[in-house]
């Protein structure tokens, strides 16, 4: 009897999509909706900058580890996040603070996450499993992720403060923040996060949250309503998980999950652009991408110029393909250089840390099965128009019969989604 490998399964796909439907600081004036995704989406972005900027003295395994538990400890949250729901965060950290109280909370959590997460695997479970049971994560990966929490939540309360006039709670949420962010100044870029635009990492990271603010699909009505800064976690997280599924090394299933996190970036710089308008005229396609690298250097990799942002900028550029390929090719680095490689050679003779490997392939597919998703619940909602029934319909006939490995196929995949 053969080893069961990792397998993704529909229930977990839509656990993570439900994320778009749980709203923050929902008992307050806001001037536009603020989902859990998103925040989710921003935090990890900071946690990326945060790992890229103070992993640089580490040993090569080393760096491959504090990845793995960061990428992990934010998904662990996440899914944590998505079952206490509406528990505002004082009445949380009150439970937090009383270890019977955390792990009666914890206890049913876990029950209510098995059936949908195991399937991933032993491995994964018990990893999640451990990682929920302890309260606080004082490493440097538990600092990392803690930091970048803080900072994407003041971020949000920063759109709100103004237009809640009376709130006795504001000085005192106001007050937390700021005494949070500063236990983290230790972490080299926190500072930089403090400041704001007033940094180049700030600036940076003010420009990927404002991406909350664009949605997809923008002329179809959808419940819910996806943001691009979302979609790009939900990615990120269904990448991870096939990366899972196909025995990907560690260093390549990080890629694939930062890669995903990342690639929608530029549509800050181009808003998105449909496939039927990429696809309608010879060329537009090539000539899309071009701009969005010229805007990239002008918008974003100028903000990080600075040569203490030398390394965070190398990784963003292999995860955009801004060094010549694409976010949706298959990439090795040999010599210093971004290398186009097939899907079979990337799972067999590239499938090492050491060639540091991304998979394009893939990262496409999680991104058809996110829109899969977002048209599959709209229509469930009560939603229907041509757009979601044709997206859906085109989504299931282009991997109907498509398998990224034996035990891994997309069709079988959609085909659970009646």
């Amino acid at each position: 009897m053969g080893i069961q490998l990792p397998s993704v399964r529909k229930g977990l796909l839509q656990l993570i999509f439900s994320g778009s439907f749980m709203k923050r600081w929902n008992d307050k004036l806001r001037p536009v909706e603020l989902a859990e995704v998103d925040k989710q989406a921003h935090k990890m972005i900071a946690a990326f900058a945060l790992f890229v900027l103070n992993s640089k003295g580490l040993h090569r395994e080393e760096q491959i580890k504090l990845a793995e538990d960061i990428i992990l400890g934010g998904i662990f949250d996440y899914l944590y996040r998505l079952v206490i729901t509406d528990i505002k965060p004082p009445v949380f950290y009150q439970i937090k603070s009383n270890p019977d109280h955390y792990r009666q909370l914890t206890k049913w959590v876990l029950e209510q996450l098995q059936p949908r997460v195991q399937p991933l695997g032993g491995e994964f479970w018990d990893r999640l499993r451990s990682y929920l049971e302890k309260p606080d994560h004082p490493d440097l990966a538990g600092r990392i992720l803690s930091g970048a929490h803080i900072f994407a939540s003041s971020w949000e309360f920063s759109l709100i403060k103004g237009i809640n006039p009376g709130d006795d709670e504001l000085k005192e949420i106001e007050d937390n923040f700021a005494a949070l962010l500063q236990e983290h100044n230790d972490l080299e870029g926190m500072q930089d996060l403090i400041q704001g635009s007033n940094s180049g990492l700030g600036g940076f990271l003010n420009l990927c949250g404002r991406l909350r603010f664009q949605k997809r699909w923008s002329q179809t009505p959808r419940i819910p309503e996806t943001s691009v800064l979302g979609h790009m976690f939900i990615v990120a997280c269904f990448a991870y998980f096939f990366s899972l599924s196909i025995q990907a090394c560690p260093l390549r299933r990080q890629n694939n999950f930062f890669a995903g996190l990342l690639h929608d970036l530029p549509e800050l710089l181009t808003r998105d652009i449909i496939s039927p308008v990429k696809q309608s005229v010879r060329r537009i396609g090539d000539l899309i991408k071009e701009y969005e690298n010229q805007e990239l250097e002008q918008r974003v990799f100028t903000l990080l110029s600075d040569p203490a942002y030398s390394d965070l900028t190398g990784r963003l550029r292999y995860y955009l393909g801004a060094d010549g390929t694409s976010e949706f090719d298959n990439t090795i680095v040999q010599g210093g250089r971004a290398i186009r490689v097939s899907w079979a050679d990337l799972q067999t003779r590239y499938n090492q840390d050491c060639f540091d490997p991304k998979d394009g392939y893939l990262l496409k597919v999680c991104d058809n099965l996110a829109a899969f998703i977002e048209a599959y619940t709209a229509t469930r909602n009560g939603i229907t128009n041509e757009q979601l029934q044709h997206a859906q319909w085109k989504i299931r006939n282009m991997y109907q019969h498509e398998s990224l490995l034996e035990g891994v196929h997309i069709g079988a995949l959609l085909a659970d989604f009646d």
